[in-house]
């Protein structure tokens, strides 16, 4: 005999108990009346005794089944309630969520949003991770993460808010020095920075955009990074180019401090999703997050055709 008490039995018993029928026991509980038998059948041999007399015209309560009657409909009671909090708990937005971001995209346009939803769910706290590094959602304990990538084919659920491109950059002073590439093939005698945290070896793949031709180079200089933050000074100081996500290129082309250059050349596009580790049974608190921020960022204010009108062709437009 399993030592868990029998639960399912105890609430069929108190809910025919109150109802005084098998039959409205079952309607009650949207179960079959046989279903019911069955559940009290089981409980009268667990506790060794029986619960009701019944005939197929009338059915009464045993003396036995009286002395446990009060305690089961408490039990059943208690469960009710029980279930009623956890359903408004999980209605209310409330609680901690755990974020993981990109760590530029998370300093530059998610935490100055922040504010905003703290005024709007005041019950709501968040634990933001910035990080370039693939944050693991399940091993990590994660509610959610905003990724900007190619989402490749996984069992996590991705929302895709908005697409982001690439630019390769360069300063005025570092053009005005060392000249502007034409082509791809020309950075092959530039100096390059790249990332560090790529999955895959560095390599700038670009397709021209109105002859569909392609070129692959790879990025060689100085400095290797883990992140936007770590190569912006150096090329902002015209020692070298790099390419950078839109959202950061973009902040730097108004004032000049950065030009992209190949512009007749695309990079891979990405994009910025908001990723769960399943959709089912979302906490509100994550639903009110993910509103949130899809809200606010699919009118991205850092594309390049919004800052600065570049051309933009189809590909790169935003996703309906």
């Amino acid at each position: 005999m399993s030592k868990l008490p029998d639960f399912e039995g105890l609430a069929m018993f108190a809910k025919v108990a109150e109802e005084r029928s098998f039959a409205a026991a079952a309607r009650a509980m949207g179960v079959s009346v046989a279903t019911v038998s069955r559940a009290i059948t089981r409980l009268e041999e667990r506790l060794g005794g029986r619960l009701f007399n019944r005939t197929s015209r009338r059915l009464a309560m045993t003396d036995y089944g009286r002395t446990l009657a009060e305690r089961a409909s408490r039990i059943y009671a208690d469960a009710e309630e029980t279930e009623d909090f956890a359903r408004k708990a999980s209605s209310r937005p409330r609680g901690l969520v755990k974020l993981a971001a990109p760590l530029s995209f998370g300093a530059r346009w998610v935490a100055p949003l922040l504010p905003e939803f703290f005024r709007r769910y005041p019950d709501i706290a968040v634990e933001l991770h910035l990080t370039d590094a693939q944050a693991d959602l399940i091993g990590g304990g994660f509610d959610a993460a905003l990724r900007i990538a190619v989402m490749a084919d996984s069992s996590l659920v991705a929302r895709l808010i908005v697409a982001v491109r690439r630019f390769v950059v360069a300063s005025p002073s570092y053009l005005a020095r060392y000249g502007r590439p034409r082509h791809p093939r020309d950075l092959g005698t530039h100096r390059c920075l790249s990332y560090a945290n790529r999955a895959k070896h560095d390599i700038w793949r670009f397709t021209h955009l109105k002859t569909t031709e392609e070129c692959s180079i790879t990025p060689t200089g100085q400095l290797r990074g883990t992140s936007v933050e770590a190569l912006l000074p150096t090329v902002l100081e015209g020692l070298a180019i790099t390419e950078l996500p839109e959202f950061v290129a973009t902040h730097y082309f108004p004032e000049k401090q950065l030009e992209p250059i190949l512009t007749d050349w695309s990079l891979p596009e990405g994009g910025l999703y908001f990723v769960t580790p399943t959709a089912r049974a979302r906490p509100a608190k994550v639903s009110a997050l993910a509103d949130f921020l899809i809200t606010e960022l699919t009118d991205a204010r850092w594309r390049a055709d919004v800052v600065m009108g570049l051309k933009t062709t189809a590909r790169h437009r935003k996703p309906a």
